[in-house]
């Protein structure tokens, strides 16, 4: 009997599709029943070749051989999932196999997973494409029964490819120019540049600020505060003379309320969650990296099948979606959501106003529950923390509006204008779903009540008080404003064209990849992090002035993302797009070639390597400080100190555990110290095990060493610029 192979990104969805498919003989790396044979890549399996595979001599990282410009890109199996590949290749090589199903994740890099692995492997039967967003046993067994022809995606593996060859032939030749240039380890890219920029730019922005003091006046009137106004509206002045003036002039006056407003006001919800607004809400409300977040929307997704698709730009459903709600709404009935869920199933029809939009949904609709009722207990602390945010956004936008009267007073105090506001709520629609826990963009409205009062009233002025600050300068970027910003950076570019292409593109990345264009900043050592804050390192900051100007600008990703819609639409042939990659590429190369300027390692110490004796760099990882060497052929490192997850017994932060061997110690920043040795046993008399000691130690080790092979570390890079 012929049989049907699945092939899925990963094994926990291999899983999942074989389990509904009913495959339940194991064989090594796949899973068969009657009619399936499910099988699974590990991410990539098949990437394109390193240089050398091209040309001996690009095996050498060496100026005079740049630009490194292959005419015809070649595939190769990635060494470290060579095994899973050839568990792949024999399924398909199989006589009883007769057609391939493509099961990998529904979006462009998804269908290049499974593409290349088709050419490397040299499938040549007919093929289907299974396109869900969700990992349910419904939605498994409805995507099954409506698959789709593969051809049907040619063009989006087309956009794919050369966006993947394009990145290749501008990364890898400016980042071997650049570190050939300079002598140190640095790289550049189309999106992990002007990402950096952002941060430098701010950073600049913030060195070169002038505070500049201000001053205002507030009164106290009739039991409420009202703020000073001058001639156009502004609540402050640089003059401190006026403002005295205007105190003295209202001290022990009296108020005439010349005006008051009440307004009836709606505050809709807010769209439901695409992949880019919950990392921003998760790192707001828990510190979690993009990253972090990105890996919890995997597990609710892959294994317990709690939310849809996470990789998601759209922050609506589509009409198809709609009859499903009520198993959703009946699926999300359990602890504190089960009155929200109960009362909006009690108002039908259903309120989608705020959900549906058909024109805003692409490849895959907001991130939503699905129809699997959760067991809550079986979910680890952060992926409650990352439920309870969907679950929650997911019912409010199904709720009504909030309903609050708007009242606006104005004053007249010795000539002077004075205002207050505040606000009186009717019902609190949407906003019931939240508590005084979640700190909404929208609460930091001056809400202070107000007593009933009519126009025209004279009210005794209490006490006059002139205010004081400074203009601050503008914050530096945490990773929610920093996702902010990659996802709507016109602000860039200059070009009103180019503008508008970002805007209805997805900006700097794409949902899935800028998780990983922040790591390697960190990894990188061009970023660090004090507290929330992301600044850049003085490798960070000359990075931006030596790469080329073009690769600075978010201009560059928008007139690509332009170029690949097109060819994923069949608009405009890959082979074209290609090839001026490659004239490009010639041209930044010539840039760093032609360019003066200088790098400096201002973090170098007087310890040496003890690989290749050259001066060791002092770094800030994202764990604590290293010693790094800064040859990039070399590649050793050292940790310093490593932030820990243990507790000081006085001011319970986080302690830094520094040394070596039989002197290491911890320390923390109130001035507490305490021998490793000395810990252990303390734990231990706590109750804690030796087996829960040595735990805790394994999961402190140093971060893994750098590459010494180059051609692996830039593989890895090029996988994290995949858009």
């Amino acid at each position: 009997m012929a049989k049907s192979l699945v092939l899925a990104e990963k094994p926990s969805v291999g899983r999942e599709l074989a389990r509904v498919l009913g495959c339940k003989r194991g064989g090594e790396g796949y899973l068969e029943g009657d009619r399936y044979v499910v099988t699974w890549a590990l991410g990539h399996l098949v990437t394109l070749a390193d240089p050398d595979v091209y040309e001996k001599k690009w095996e050498k990282w060496d100026m005079e051989d740049l630009p490194m410009l292959p005419q015809n890109m070649k595939l190769v199996v990635i060494p470290q999932t060579g095994k899973q590949f050839r568990v792949v290749q024999s399924l398909m090589k199989r006589g009883d196999v007769s057609e391939l199903i493509i099961a990998t994740d529904a979006g462009r890099e998804g269908e290049l997973v499974a593409r290349w692995i088709m050419a490397k492997a040299g499938w040549k039967k007919p093929t289907k494409r299974l396109w869900i967003s969700s990992q349910t046993d419904r939605a498994i067994k409805e995507g099954f029964a409506k698959l789709r022809p593969a051809s049907e995606y040619d063009n989006l593996v087309r956009s794919a490819q050369a966006r993947s060859e394009a990145d290749w032939l501008v990364g890898l030749n400016v980042t071997r120019a650049l570190t050939c240039r300079h002598n140190a380890q640095l790289s550049a890219g189309r999106v992990q540049t002007p990402t950096l920029a952002l941060i430098v730019q701010r950073e600049r922005e913030i060195r070169n600020f002038v505070p500049k003091d201000f001053w205002g006046v507030r009164l106290k009137a009739g039991g409420f505060t009202a703020t000073w106004r001058d001639k156009n509206n502004n609540a402050r002045t640089f003059d401190k003379a006026l403002a005295e003036k205007v105190a003295a002039a209202c001290q022990n006056g009296e108020a005439v309320l010349t005006q008051v407003r009440k307004m009836r006001r709606m505050t809709p919800p807010p769209a439901a969650y695409d992949l880019t607004e919950l990392q921003r809400d998760a790192n707001k409300k828990f510190a979690y990296s993009a990253k972090e977040t990105l890996n919890l929307m995997q597990s609710l997704y892959e294994q317990h099948k709690l939310l849809t698709y996470p990789r998601t730009d759209s922050r609506y459903i589509s009409d198809d979606v709609v009859p499903t709600l009520p198993e959703r709404l009946k699926a999300v009935m359990v602890d504190q959501y089960k009155p929200f869920a109960q009362e909006i199933m009690r108002n039908r029809p259903l309120k989608t106003k705020y959900l549906v939009n058909n024109a805003k949904v692409t490849d895959h609709h907001a991130i939503i529950p699905t129809e699997e009722s959760p067991d809550l207990w079986q979910l680890s602390g952060p992926e409650r923390n990352i439920y309870d945010l969907v679950v929650r956004r997911f019912l409010a936008v199904l709720m009504p509006p909030q309903e609050y009267e708007e009242v606006e007073l104005t004053l007249t105090v010795a000539g002077h204008t004075f205002t207050a506001k505040g606000k009186i709520i009717k019902t609190m629609g949407w906003r019931a779903v939240y508590d005084k826990s979640y700190s909404l963009d929208e609460d930091e409205e001056d809400t202070q009540s107000l007593p009933p009062v009519t126009q025209g009233q004279k009210l005794k002025v209490s006490s006059v008080q002139v205010t004081n600050g400074k203009t601050p300068p503008p914050p530096r970027y945490t990773e929610a404003t920093l996702l902010t910003a990659m996802e709507h950076p016109q602000a860039q570019v200059e070009d009103k064209n180019l503008r508008k292409i970002l805007e209805e593109t997805s900006g700097l990345g794409t949902p899935a990849t800028r998780a990983d264009i922040i790591e390697k900043l960190f990894s990188a050592f061009y970023i660090e992090r004090r507290g929330k804050e992301l600044v850049p390192t003085s490798k960070g900051m000359q990075l931006v002035e030596l790469a080329p100007a073009d690769l600075r600008s978010a201009a560059l990703t928008a007139q690509w993302e332009d170029r690949l819609a097109r060819i994923a639409k069949g608009q405009e042939r890959d082979t074209k797009f290609v090839e001026e990659m490659r004239t490009y590429a010639t041209k930044l190369v010539a840039a760093v070639k032609a360019s003066d300027a200088k790098y400096t390692h201002d973090n170098q110490t007087r310890k040496t390597c003890p690989d290749c004796g050259k001066f060791l760099l002092l770094v800030k990882g994202k764990r604590g400080e290293m010693l790094v060497c800064p040859d990039r052929e070399c590649g050793y490192r050292k940790s310093v100190t490593q932030v820990t997850n243990a507790r000081c017994p006085n001011c319970f932060k986080k302690m830094e555990l520094r040394g070596e061997g039989e002197n290491q110690m911890f320390a923390c920043v109130c001035g507490y110290r305490e021998k490793l040795s000395a810990f252990k046993e303390r734990k231990e008399s706590a109750g804690a095990g030796k087996r829960d000691v040595a735990k805790f130690m394994q999961n402190q080790k140093e971060e893994k060493p750098i590459n010494t092979g180059m051609a692996d570390a830039l593989a890895k890079w090029l996988e994290s610029q995949k858009k």
